[in-house]
């Protein structure tokens, strides 16, 4: 079986056998996916990281398959069931769907109707009238009478039952129908009686019918979310109403020869297939339909949560500066933390300038003596409660210390992080509250090294992700965060355990012998010094060493990614020369003739990237940090007009479009159809998450809280713009924004920035008044 799957996957990626083969042979032998993608290019020759996991997945599948293959073999041997025609038949099998179709007439069930007619001797009364329509039903039944079975209408009943089943046992039948039904059938939502006003978040679906095929993920996941809530009743039509019986009907009953000829059982037998059809075919079906379009919107969900999390992960990094986090509040206050630049907490606070408080000044001079106390230089906001107003306190302080920027990022999962043990560990001495400002400070400076310490699901970039299968979701955002993480390497030095645990061949165990080896012995000075950390054995070195990087240390490569097992090859490369002189020194590299290099154990993949290595060591994949900038005196929905043109930052991306954040902490829609002049099939072709972008307001619902934008400045302001049926923020109907990727200003150019004093203060004079007390009304006189 091994080589049948093997060939499949092969044909499936249009690749070659033995390419899958040695990936197989790889993963079976415990490589993982950025390992193999990276260091064994020569054994798959060349398999990318995106058809390994596509490859990975479809063997787990494929495994799943012939494992049950073998278990309904078993069991209809052990029946004594088995011939060799249904052997094939089962072997043949190209889907677990298929597999149970064949299946289900041998399946262990509970005592059916049929069973107990079959028990009563009824099975040669159905089979009489199937074999002979010219029977008359009732004369033929007479002579079933007896001490099991009442009357002549008592044994057409079970005579009935035993064909139902059978009819709707057909593998061959069930399959033709189902596919039928899946290309000619619709999706039917009406809203329940009295549900109008609980349900208006789902008021799009009240009325609304929409065929299989044409259904997007998003609306499938609304629809039945409105099911599940009790506000939607959702019907599956099988096809367009019509006089006299179904077309499916029709199949079932020339499938099994009956036809209405005149003869004495026709009428009999078309009712049984009329009874076939309505009370067992179509619910089965029914069924398999619903599963099919929740796989296939479930499938959808997952891939763009997954990219939109791979886009967040691979967010710009604003890098090694002193920062500011703020995590906003009202009542209880904006909850204030400074990190240095390597994202040590140096300093916490509270501040109240909200209501009820209302100390707008004495926040700002609280702000103002830690940024100077701790050479500020970014100020990281949370996007949560309070944020549009605390970013409007930051752009106060920003005027008068110009050498800040503040950037507002998303929160989401920073209240799940400071409540979990791992923060309670990283951070035992602060309270709760505040480890959650530390987080938001440490996710602009290094997005990656953060977010790997929050269950990826909390991140908050998917849509529908409390629908989904916990295990299919888990794995996917897992293999995301395993790629985003290896891609970019990891400083085993200042690496934390989550992002560790992350690392090729390195699980959650291994990850903590690492840091307590290096809080024990002191930084490691090279990668062989990491086989000294306990539990980790030639293997796990193979997998983890080109990944982990240690700038600084003995050996120049150690900072690279060339993996320690190729360091022969860059020694034969230096000639007798010198290590240091030639990395980095692209003239000197690009001398270099790969071919040149290669050997049994390395070939020319492996030897091309070892020199793209030497000439940008350690470089990043990540873009460049830069900033957006929010129009002055927009900072509330209400402040938006059509035909204004704004900047934004895409926040998330969705099956339908994206939505922008343009600084009124509100996101507005760019729906698909809004995005190019050309046909956009994936909005992800379009834009991703924390792209800088250009929109012109098209419309705004205030009461629905719905803006729609379009990324075509030329189009007419009130422009009809097609709805995603009741997709709000993260594609959950009226639901609360959450997540996506940093919403970014620059200095005191913010809508927020334009004020005299900001809610409760009391003009420039008193807050100029209140930072000269702090010793910051020169703010070119920070000390820097």
């Amino acid at each position: 079986m091994t080589t049948s799957i093997n060939q499949r996957i092969a044909d499936e990626l249009n690749v070659r056998e033995r390419q899958v083969a040695a990936a197989v042979d790889l993963l079976d032998g415990g490589a993982t996916v950025p390992f193999i993608a990276r260091y064994r290019k020569e054994a798959t020759e060349m398999l990318d990281d995106a058809q390994l996991r596509t490859l990975e997945e479809r063997l787990r599948y494929l495994r799943e398959l012939e494992e049950r293959r073998s278990a309904i073999l078993e069991s209809i041997r052990s029946q004594g069931k088995l011939d060799d025609a249904l052997e094939a038949q089962l072997m043949a099998a190209d889907s677990k769907a298929r597999l149970e179709d064949i299946y289900l007439p041998y399946k262990p069930k509970r005592r059916t109707k049929a069973q107990i007619a079959r028990e009563a001797g009824l099975e040669p009364l159905a089979d009489q009238l199937m074999s002979d329509m010219t029977l008359d039903p009732a004369a033929t039944a007479a002579a079933y009478v007896g001490e099991a079975v009442a009357d002549a209408a008592a044994a057409l009943e079970g005579a009935r039952a035993i064909l139902i089943e059978r009819f709707g046992e057909d593998a061959d039948l069930i399959g033709e129908l189902r596919e039928s039904m899946w290309s000619r059938g619709r999706l039917l939502a009406q809203v329940k009686e009295g549900k109008q006003e609980a349900g208006a978040k789902f008021s799009d679906y009240f009325a609304f019918g929409e065929p299989f095929t044409r259904l997007p993920s998003h609306r499938i996941l609304a629809m039945f979310r409105g099911e599940k809530e009790e506000i939607l009743s959702l019907t599956l039509e099988p096809e367009e109403p019509q006089e006299g019986p179904s077309t499916f009907e029709q199949r079932i009953a020339r499938r099994f020869g009956i036809g209405d000829r005149g003869r004495a059982a026709d009428r009999w037998l078309l009712d049984t297939v009329r009874w076939a059809w309505r009370t067992r075919v179509l619910v089965h079906l029914g069924i398999d339909l619903r599963t099919r379009l929740w796989q296939a919107a479930e499938e959808e969900a997952v891939r763009v949560f997954a990219a939109n999390l791979r886009d967040l992960l691979l967010a710009a990094p604003a890098g090694t500066r002193p920062t500011m986090g703020l995590d906003p509040g009202l009542r209880t206050g904006v909850k204030v933390a400074v990190v240095d630049a390597t994202g040590k907490v140096v300093e916490t606070a509270t501040i109240y300038p909200h209501e009820p408080r209302r100390q707008w000044d004495q926040a700002i001079a609280v702000l103002g003596a830690l940024a100077k106390k701790h050479n500020v230089e970014l100020i990281s906001i949370g996007n949560g409660t309070a944020s549009r107003e605390t970013d409007k306190l930051a752009g106060d302080l920003l005027k008068l210390m110009p050498g800040l920027t503040k950037i507002v990022v998303s929160e989401a999962g920073a209240s799940v992080y400071s409540a979990s043990s791992y923060a309670s560990q990283e951070l035992p001495e602060l309270d709760v509250s505040l480890r959650g400002a530390v987080s938001i400070a440490r996710r602009l400076q290094d997005p990656l090294a953060e977010l790997v310490k929050i269950d990826p699901k909390s991140i908050g970039v998917g849509q529908y992700q409390h629908d989904l299968s916990e295990l299919k979701l888990s794995r996917s955002l897992d293999a995301v965060v395993e790629d985003c993480v290896n891609a970019v390497g990891v400083d085993v030095n200042t690496a934390s355990a989550p992002l560790l645990t992350r690392v090729s061949g390195i699980g959650s165990g291994l990850a903590e012998n690492i840091v307590l080896h290096r809080d024990a012995n002191g930084p490691f000075r090279s990668r062989r010094a990491l086989k000294d950390v306990a539990r980790l054995g030639p293997k796990a070195f193979e997998q983890c060493a080109g990944f982990l990087r240690i700038p600084g240390g003995d050996d120049p490569l150690d900072a690279s990614s060339v993996h320690p097992e190729a360091y022969p090859v860059v020694r034969r490369m230096l000639a007798g020369g010198d290590l240091k002189s030639l990395i980095g020194d692209s003239a000197q590299v690009r001398k270099l003739n790969p071919a040149d290099f290669v050997d049994d154990t390395f070939g020319l993949p492996t030897v091309t990237d070892i020199l793209k290595e030497l000439e940008k060591p350690g470089r990043d994949p990540r873009p460049a940090f830069k900033t957006a900038t929010f129009k002055d005196g927009i900072d509330k929905i209400g402040d938006l007009k059509p035909g204004l043109i704004l900047e934004g930052v895409v926040t998330n991306v969705a099956a339908f479009g994206a939505f922008v954040d343009v600084g009124v902490h509100q996101d507005g829609l760019v729906h698909v159809s809004a995005m190019s002049s050309n046909f956009v099939k994936d909005p992800r072709d379009v834009v991703k998450p924390g792209d800088i972008v250009r929109v012109k307001v098209l419309d705004v619902d205030i009461p629905r809280k719905r803006i729609s934008l379009t990324l075509r400045l030329e189009d007419e302001a009130a422009k009809s713009v097609p709805s995603p049926r009741g997709e709000t923020r993260q594609g959950k109907p009226g639901g609360k924004q959450q997540g996506g990727q940093p919403r970014q200003n620059r200095g005191g150019r913010d809508a927020g920035s334009g004020g005299s004093g900001g809610p409760g203060g009391s003009g420039g004079g008193s807050m100029a008044e209140a930072l000269r007390r702090a010793g910051l009304n020169d703010p070119g006189k920070r000390n820097r």
